[in-house]
């Protein structure tokens, strides 16, 4: 049986490239930078954020960006342009787990990214068994290793745990942990063919799609 469900956030749970893009070329130009270009932020994408501002701005001081980013994103949070989880989504959660799935996040965004994820009023309050981050994970994807807290602290075999996430990291790292893993392709940002080198158990169009998706995996081992 697949006991666990865990769940990346970014293009997976919730649509965010875009919004991210324009949020953090905001931030560089508080810190008196130049925006970067669309490009260059699709070819990082998926890269823990502060890791990713490096090449995204080189030069840039990681200090001034990581102090003036909270301010701009608890704005983009509170005017519904970030992090908004559809309905469809939610329903999905909740049919997930009328199934027996635990569900989890697992990110590799930090603590005060995911702050307002885990607020007592969200949407996702009582829906989630445990949230994963860059603040209670030793390792970050696409390393493997940073499943090894959720392992450990459910003590679940990870043959029982499926991953679903959007990036070719997100595959190496749930196929190096020997979770079963699905690409959410919902944000068109991916193609099949990205995830060539990884083993992917099943392609969905939309996130709503990982119900029957989970099912037909957990039959097809049957």
């Amino acid at each position: 049986m697949i006991r666990a469900v865990v769940i990346d956030v970014d293009d997976t749970l919730c649509l965010t490239e875009a919004a991210c893009f324009e949020l953090e070329n905001e931030v560089l130009a508080c810190i008196g930078r130049e925006p970067m270009s669309r490009d260059v932020h699709l070819s990082t994408w998926g890269q823990p954020l502060l890791e990713a501002m490096t090449l995204r701005s080189p030069g840039i001081d990681l200090e001034a960006f990581a102090a003036a980013y909270p301010a701009v994103l608890r704005r983009y949070v509170a005017d519904g342009r970030l992090d908004v989880v559809a309905q469809e989504n939610l329903q999905a959660l909740d049919a997930l787990a009328a199934a027996g799935r635990s569900l989890m996040l697992l990110t590799s965004r930090t603590e005060a990214e995911v702050e307002h994820l885990l607020a007592p009023d969200h949407a996702l309050t009582g829906r989630l068994a445990a949230v994963y981050h860059a603040g209670n994970m030793r390792y970050s994807k696409p390393d493997a290793r940073a499943f090894d807290e959720l392992l450990a602290a459910t003590g679940l075999d990870p043959r029982h745990c499926l991953y679903v996430g959007d990036s070719p990291g997100d595959a190496h790292a749930a196929n190096g942990a020997g979770l079963r893993f699905i690409a959410c392709m919902q944000s068109g940002v991916r193609r099949r063919a990205d995830f060539a080198d990884h083993h992917v158990d099943a392609f969905i169009d939309t996130f709503p799609q990982m119900v029957e998706a989970v099912a037909r995996l957990e039959n097809t081992r049957s």
